[in-house]
């Protein structure tokens, strides 16, 4: 078994991705004048309409590169007027999908998104220039990189390259695709929603371009009230499959680019606020939001004006290619590993009370050669020890005491990429 930290596959991802390419994938997007949700569906060069094309045309010159590896397709809902204060007439929310199709597993995906609309401070004008550079072009035009740079890979899992819309008028897309992935069965690994990830200057007036936030919710809100209950005697409190999730990104980031510093924040998005991941939580999916660490508020959600001394609006200047380009790196090799990484264990049981020791049960996964069982201080954050046990389906941890512990199971392929930890979901005596 090869060790998945020394897959070479993965530096190639990093290297192949182009921060000239998203430079001007932003600039175009920008250039549509506004991407609002209600705005023209009909010109050529402005406008919503023009610019899912543009995105959809976008995928279609990647699977054209690689041999119509890419599925490319819309999928939209009719939002009818009033059903919030935000949408003002009837309106379709287009989503644009691109899916790699697995070679082992093809209806489990992994999802990278970004937004496609953008607005000014008044949410219903959608007249007015709203260029959205950073809020969301960059996340936009990082998922058609990825999407090129992926495409040249075959892997047993799907992965899905996603524009969402209607994010600006209620997240209206994602409930859209949440909906449709439940309606067509669709297994999701999990999806890495990335909203702004192209600003390294904040209002808190720290400059970096290697920090950047990993948002993920403690537990899925469709748990039941037997597994509630359950959480308050054997924990797992902030061990949900988010913020799994969120713990595999930033292991993968630590291991593959040192040089990030990536900051689990332990709550579903920012204080108040939300984003395109929110929708799939909803649903039970794992789902994450991947973003910049220093936000410029000045440059969100403004009309362009100056004021005061200040220059305000989300304009293509503010961006940081380089940094845009980093975290899409980060979308990619996660994408990649979890395309690779066999399933996760469905069922892990635990056991051990009043023992000098730890038990393990789990379910036994097609394709992995091999499972690790990670095991960390109750108050620590990460996943800081393990022990790969080989192809078994029973391992007691000796002189680990349950009580001083969480613990969880991942699943190992013949490359040595792993699926997500799975926290204990059963107890056994």
């Amino acid at each position: 078994m090869a060790n998945a930290q020394t897959d070479q596959r993965l530096y190639s991802i990093i290297d192949s991705i182009s921060a000239e390419r998203i430079a001007s994938d932003v600039a175009t997007l920008a250039n549509f004048g506004t991407r609002h949700t209600l705005s023209d569906t009909l010109s050529k060069t402005r406008g919503i309409g023009a610019a899912r094309r543009w995105i959809k045309s976008e995928f279609e010159k990647t699977a054209k590169a690689c041999a119509g590896c890419l599925e490319v397709s819309y999928q939209k809902n009719l939002v009818p007027k009033g059903d919030n204060d935000r949408i003002t007439e009837d309106v379709w929310v287009v989503n644009v999908l691109a899916v790699k199709r697995g070679t082992k597993y093809p209806n489990r995906y992994i999802i990278m998104s970004g937004d496609i609309d953008s607005r000014v401070s008044d949410p219903n004008d959608h007249t007015s220039d709203a260029p959205g550079a950073n809020d969301n072009a960059s996340g936009m035009a990082g998922t058609l990189e990825a999407a090129r740079v992926l495409s040249q890979y075959e892997f047993e899992n799907s992965i899905l390259f996603l524009g969402l819309s209607g994010e600006e008028q209620g997240l209206y897309g994602g409930k859209g695709l949440a909906a449709h992935a439940k309606e067509q069965g669709w297994e999701i690994i999990g999806i890495f929603n990335n909203d702004m990830i192209g600003n390294i200057t904040g209002v808190d007036g720290i400059t970096s371009n290697t920090d950047f936030r990993i948002f993920s919710e403690p537990v899925p809100p469709t748990e039941t009230e037997k597994k509630r209950k359950a959480r308050r005697f054997y924990g797992g409190e902030v061990d949900g499959i988010s913020r799994q999730l969120a713990r595999y990104v930033y292991k993968n980031v630590r291991t593959y680019m040192p040089e990030m510093h990536p900051m689990l924040v332990y709550r579903l998005d920012r204080f108040g606020r939300g984003g395109h991941h929110r929708p799939f939580n909803d649903a039970g999916y794992a789902g994450i939001r991947i973003m910049e660490a220093h936000e410029n508020y000045t440059q969100q959600h403004q009309d362009i004006r100056t004021e005061g001394g200040i220059a305000y609006g989300d304009v293509l200047e503010h961006v940081n290619f380089e940094y845009a380009r980093k975290l899409t790196a980060v979308n990619a090799i996660n994408l990649a590993s979890l395309a690779w990484a066999p399933p996760a264990p469905t069922s892990v049981s635990i056991g051990g009370i009043v023992e000098p020791s730890a038990k393990f049960q789990w379910s036994p996964v097609d394709g992995a050669v091999g499972y690790k069982i990670y095991w960390r201080d109750t108050t620590s954050p990460t996943w800081d020890n393990s022990r790969f046990v080989g192809n078994l389906t029973e391992y007691t941890l000796d002189g680990i005491v349950i009580d001083n512990y969480f613990f969880g199971i991942s699943a190992v392929g013949k490359d040595g990429f792993e699926s997500p930890v799975v926290f204990p979901n059963a107890i056994f005596r």
